[in-house]
């Protein structure tokens, strides 16, 4: 994390897109960190991080666009019945879950099911946007209002 951190905006851009792909950490961290550098500009740093993340899942997005219902079946060993029951559930509220794919872990496997079942790709990219950009707008606006402590608050709940 602190790699990322030391690249400063460069470095929030790509760990957050990295955060919301397959690969497993958090982008809150990384951005706190950015947050806590004497001269960062908040809203520079809001637009960096709420497009990396949103890049990012939109990527594991495209990953689950390009797979295959039999790669499911021999790889992941789940059987057909499974695949339609859990696209039923996607169909059902479809690219709304989008906003949804923010939330660590679960986003993801969101992000790739939205794609695996091809729902409208830019329906799902405006809510994925709009849901991540909520996120790191209640980070900003905390930040902004209680500066540092809100820093340390945010470092205490997500190291612990």
């Amino acid at each position: 994390m602190d790699l990322f951190v030391q690249l400063g905006y460069w470095g929030l851009f790509a760990g957050s897109f990295l955060a919301a792909t397959l690969v497993p950490f958090s982008s809150d961290i990384i951005y706190a960190g950015i947050l806590m550098i004497p001269g960062t500009n908040p809203w520079i740093a809001f637009t960096l991080v709420t497009l990396g993340n949103w890049s990012g899942g939109m990527t594991t997005y495209g990953i689950g666009y390009l797979g295959k219902w039999k790669w499911m079946e021999k790889i992941l060993k789940i059987k057909p019945e499974q695949l339609e029951k859990q696209k039923s559930h996607i169909e059902r509220y479809g690219a709304l879950l989008a906003f949804f794919t923010w939330f660590p872990f679960a986003g993801d496997l969101v992000s790739v099911a939205l794609g695996f079942y091809k729902i409208n790709p830019r329906t799902c990219a405006f809510f994925s946007l709009i849901g991540r950009a909520v996120r790191f707008l209640i980070w900003t606006l905390l930040y902004l209002k209680f500066g540092d402590r809100f820093i340390e608050l945010l470092n205490t709940i997500v190291i612990q």
